[in-house]
């Protein structure tokens, strides 16, 4: 193969690694663990319309699981309160319907980029490029990092200093991939109750430090071939 090509694939792989070290982090935070932990946090704010933490735990597990699972949408319209009223209102559905299909498309990018990834790995091998191939990697490894930095002090400084800052983030990652304001709720609607933002602040630092930890991983682990 000949430099200029094993060097353009070179720089696809390195484009990969983000994106997977990302989906990693995102299928991570879509397991029991995060919210689990999520809500045995000290500081995790409380219900003020009266979902303790034990509520949390028994409804929270429903609107993770139907965003990974192939159920439709009565798998959350069909739940409701001990008096028969539904857990969640026609406007939540709807969001979480649109919610279920970014996150099955970020996934599906997730494993589409890890396939790629493999799929480089052995044309390296088989066309003995495999030092441009590890050093791909280190270079992936090292945009992961600016990217889970960048990412990280987003989110501190909407904990530390001012939660608008994370709002305006907050606001503009929605605007991205939801149409006009249908990720907005009340605060009395079950969706903000189980996940106030709070939630979403830890949430994307901790996939911060997930990615930072793959992308340290890669820069760092790896030595550099020539």
């Amino acid at each position: 193969m000949t430099s200029r090509y094993s060097t353009i694939l070179s720089y696809i792989v390195s484009l990969l690694v983000p994106l997977a070290l990302i989906g990693i982090a995102l299928r991570i935070l879509l397991s029991p663990l995060y919210f689990t932990v999520e809500y045995n946090m000290p500081y995790f704010p409380a219900d003020e319309y009266g979902f303790t933490k034990e509520d949390r735990l028994l409804w929270a597990p429903y609107a993770v699981e139907y965003l990974v699972n192939s159920a439709d949408i009565s798998y959350l319209g069909d739940l409701k309160f001990e008096d028969g009223s539904p857990l969640y209102d026609e406007r939540e559905l709807s969001h979480m319907l649109d919610v279920k299909n970014v996150v099955r498309g970020a996934l599906q990018v997730w494993v589409g980029s890890l396939a790629i990834l493999a799929l480089l790995a052995f044309f390296a091998w088989r066309e003995k490029w495999i030092p441009e191939y590890i050093n791909a990697l280190r270079r992936g490894g090292w945009w992961m990092i600016g990217l889970a930095i960048s990412l990280g002090l987003i989110s501190a400084a909407g904990i530390l200093l001012n939660p608008d800052i994370f709002f305006q983030f907050f606001a503009a990652f929605h605007h991205l991939f939801f149409e006009g304001d249908s990720w907005l709720f009340y605060y009395s609607d079950t969706l903000i109750r189980l996940f106030p933002i709070r939630f979403w602040q830890d949430a994307f630092l901790a996939a911060a430090v997930i990615a930072l930890g793959g992308g340290l991983g890669l820069a760092l682990g790896l030595k550099p071939r020539s």
